[in-house]
């Protein structure tokens, strides 16, 4: 069967302006992979730089076209093998984490079922926390997001910290009062040194009754997310920059839970590996963003605890897709009546965010 890639980019720009401890941004980049098969098509996509793109063509687009759909993980490992010289975390792990997703959308579409068919489907849906509560919000912005995502229903909700440590303890005032009795956790994006994140986890779970550490420091200092989750009573989670299963074994003891971005860590097929690591340590799974790829693939996680429903994902997926998934009691449940992932790119409107 020939099997076609067709790649685009689609830039967006934020509602408002956006920051995190360490970063600043003012629009959000998806890039689409169609795979094709006779007049099927698949869908899967990530989010990063355009140069994700030319990966897509100049390393897969060859690879794949005389392939078995029905053959995703052998693609997926001779793509990674292709990866070799090109440097496998990063950007092209991203690349394919697209095609990957393509694959199996297209897969599913091939056989007429819904994506959830054909994986080993665990949950029914997959609780969601609300994420957004970027450092670049006043206190107004921050209460009205954050109590928005309770009044749905979404019980748990999370906030961006430490660009300003000065300033967080009016920013956590704020957003208890806006969400009452619902989980608050935090992400300081690797903001902080080891010692200080732990001296500031103390305040966050005795002030504001925080539950969850995101990166209080860089992700790559495994030494410092260890000394941080064994000094602090808080949840220390970390891994949406893992992309290779190696990235993930490294976190291994140090985080209570571990990110994966399904859009990074390889897709599907990715996140499938992820989820044996998890169950052999015992370790909880939390899904990292992109909310519609991430729905049918966490059902398939054992060790499943949530998915980020991030404000910047569910605005630019809605924008460009039909059949998006809305939290129900604050999870997202995947609609099985529909074929693949049920979701069909809105082409007209697209265009115009189309690079």
């Amino acid at each position: 069967m020939s099997i076609r890639l067709d790649v685009t980019c689609f830039t967006a720009p934020t509602d408002a302006p956006e920051s995190d401890g360490t970063l600043e941004w003012d629009s959000t980049t998806l890039v689409l992979v169609e795979a094709r098969a006779g007049t099927v098509c698949g869908l899967g996509w990530t989010y990063g730089p355009e140069a994700v793109a030319k990966v897509v063509s100049d390393t897969f687009a060859a690879l794949v076209h005389n392939r078995d759909p029905d053959d995703v993980a052998a693609i997926w490992h001779d793509a990674g093998a292709a990866l070799r010289n090109t440097g496998r975390p990063g950007i092209a792990w991203c690349a394919l984490s697209a095609v990957d997703l393509a694959l199996w959308d297209l897969r599913a579409r091939l056989h007429r079922v819904s994506l959830g068919t054909l994986l080993p489907t665990v949950h029914r849906n997959v609780p969601a926390y609300g994420s957004g509560g970027f450092c670049s919000y006043s206190p107004e912005q921050l209460r009205d997001q954050l109590s928005r995502w309770v009044a749905q229903g979404i019980p748990r909700v999370k906030m961006k910290l430490g660009r300003d440590p000065d300033a967080d303890p009016q920013r956590l005032d704020a957003a208890r009062e806006a969400i009452g009795a619902a989980e608050l956790y935090v992400d300081a994006n690797g903001a902080f040194t080891a010692k200080e994140a732990t001296r500031w986890a103390e305040r966050y779970a005795d002030d504001w009754d925080v539950r969850w550490f995101e990166e209080p420091v860089s992700s790559a200092d495994f030494a410092g997310l260890r000394f941080v989750r064994e000094h602090s009573t808080l949840d220390v989670a970390a891994g949406e920059y893992a992309y290779v299963p190696a990235d993930f074994r490294n976190l291994i003891g140090c985080v209570d839970c571990l990110q994966a971005d399904v859009t990074r860590c390889g897709g599907i097929t990715g996140l499938l590996r992820v989820n044996g690591l998890s169950v052999a340590h015992g370790i909880d799974i939390s899904g990292h963003c992109a909310p519609q790829q991430s729905a049918h693939a966490l059902c398939a996680v054992d060790r499943l605890r949530h998915l980020e429903y991030f404000h910047d994902h569910v605005r630019i997926e809605s924008m460009l897709f039909d059949g998006v998934l809305e939290p129900v009691d604050g999870a997202l449940a995947p609609d099985c009546s529909r074929v693949g992932n049920g979701l069909e790119l809105k082409r007209t409107e697209a265009q115009r965010w189309a690079a």
